[in-house]
C-alpha cells in the first residue's frame, strides 16, 4: 500500500474522493455539465432507459426515489415487469375486487353467466383452498390483473407514460406454485426483444439475489443473458447497466458506484409509491424471514446507507439508493 500511495494519509484522501464521486443527484447524468467525476455521463440527454423489475413492485421498493428523479429530469423511462407476481396475491385481496364487481356488474349489464361463474370460483377459492394448494388458471389470471393494475397506478403516480409500462410475464414463473421453472430460451427472447425495441442508454436491473424463491436471480439471469447476446450491437456500446438492491439486502459500501440522495419529501413519495401495491402490504404472503413490511425495509436500508456515508465524513442526507455498474465481458 505504501508503495502505491505513499502513506495512509494519501490512502484516506483517495478513498474519501472515490466515495464522494459516487454521490449524484442526477442518476441519468447531468446535461451540459462536466462529468469527469460523475458516475453517469452527461450525454446523450435525455436518455432512453429501461428499469427491469422482477416482481410488479421491486422497482419502487428498490429504486423508487431514483425512478422518480429520472422521470422528473426528463428521461424517457420504460418499466418492464418481468413476472406476473400472481402467487403473491392473497385470496382475501382478490375477493375484495369481486365483492365490488358483484355490485357493479348488474348495474352496468355485464353480470353474464361467465362472470357469475368466475365470481363463484373466487368465493370458493377464498373459502376452501388449503395451505399450499394451487389456484386454478382463471384465478391466477385475475391475480395477475390485480398486480398489473397496482403497478400501473404506481407508475402513473411516478409519471411513467402508460405505453412505457411493459408486463413481460416470463413463462418460467407461470407454474402456479412456489417452485418456479428453469430459465428458457423463450424467457431470454422476450427480454431481448424489449431491449432491442427500446435501444436504451441505461438499463437498471435487480442485483438483489436473496429473495426466498429465487425469482430475482432468474430474472437477472434473463436480462444479463440478453445483454450478452446484444453486446456487439453498435448501440449497446452506449448503454450503461446499473444493478439495484433494496427488497432483501443492500450493497456493501465498498461496492457502491452510484449513490442517489433522497430528501425527506422524496422518501415519503417513495413510501406512497410502494403503498400503491395494496395486495403486498399487511397480507403479503412472502415477506421471508424479515418481519418488516417492504416500505419499512426500503426506508430503513436507504437511511442506513445515508448514515454510513455520513459516518465516513461525507455529506448528510435523509436517505440514499445505491447502485453498482455491470459491464458485459
Amino acid at each position: 500500500m505504501r508503495q502505491l500511495y505513499g502513506s495512509g494519509y494519501n490512502v484516506n484522501i483517495k478513498v474519501f474522493n472515490e466515495l464522494q464521486h459516487t454521490i449524484t443527484g442526477w442518476p441519468g447524468g447531468k446535461p451540459n455539465a462536466d462529468d469527469t467525476y460523475r458516475p453517469e455521463r452527461a450525454n446523450p440527454y435525455p436518455k432512453l432507459l429501461i428499469v427491469f423489475s422482477p416482481h410488479p413492485d421491486d422497482d419502487v421498493i428498490s429504486m423508487g426515489g431514483t425512478l422518480k428523479r429520472l422521470v422528473d429530469q426528463g428521461h424517457d423511462v420504460h418499466v418492464a415487469y418481468e413476472t406476473s407476481g400472481n402467487i403473491a396475491v392473497g385470496d382475501e385481496d382478490m375477493l375484495r375486487y369481486f365483492l365490488v364487481m358483484d355490485k357493479v356488474a348488474p348495474l352496468f349489464g355485464f353480470d353474464t353467466p361467465g362472470y357469475k361463474k368466475l365470481s363463484e370460483i373466487a368465493r370458493h377459492t377464498a373459502d376452501n383452498k388449503g395451505a399450499g394448494e394451487m389456484d386454478v388458471q382463471d384465478i391466477r389470471e385475475v391475480k395477475t390483473l390485480i398486480r398489473q393494475a397496482e403497478a400501473s397506478i404506481a407508475c402513473r403516480f411516478i409519471g411513467v407514460k402508460p405505453d412505457h409500462i411493459h408486463f413481460l410475464r416470463l413463462p418460467f414463473y407461470e407454474t402456479g406454485a412456489i417452485k418456479k421453472g428453469d430459465l428458457t430460451r423463450t424467457d431470454i427472447d422476450i427480454v431481448r426483444r424489449l431491449i432491442t425495441d427500446v435501444k436504451p442508454h441505461q438499463i437498471f436491473v435487480a442485483g438483489d439475489l436473496a429473495d426466498p424463491h429465487g425469482t430475482h436471480r432468474v430474472c437477472t439471469d434473463a436480462v444479463l443473458a440478453a445483454v450478452d447476446e446484444l453486446k456487439e450491437e453498435s448501440w449497446m456500446a452506449d448503454c450503461r447497466i446499473w444493478m439495484y438492491r433494496g427488497a432483501w439486502a443492500e450493497w456493501e459500501i465498498d461496492h457502491i458506484e452510484m449513490a442517489v440522495p433522497i430528501s425527506p419529501e422524496e422518501l415519503r413519495f417513495k413510501r406512497n409509491s410502494i403503498l400503491k401495491h395494496q395486495s403486498q402490504m399487511e397480507n403479503a404472503p412472502f415477506l421471508g424471514d424479515d418481519d418488516r413490511l417492504f416500505w419499512q425495509r426500503a426506508e430503513e436500508r436507504n437511511r442506513a446507507t445515508a448514515q454510513l456515508y455520513q459516518n465516513l465524513g461525507l455529506a448528510s442526507y435523509e436517505a440514499m439508493e445505491a447502485f453498482v455498474s455491470y459491464t458485459p465481458i
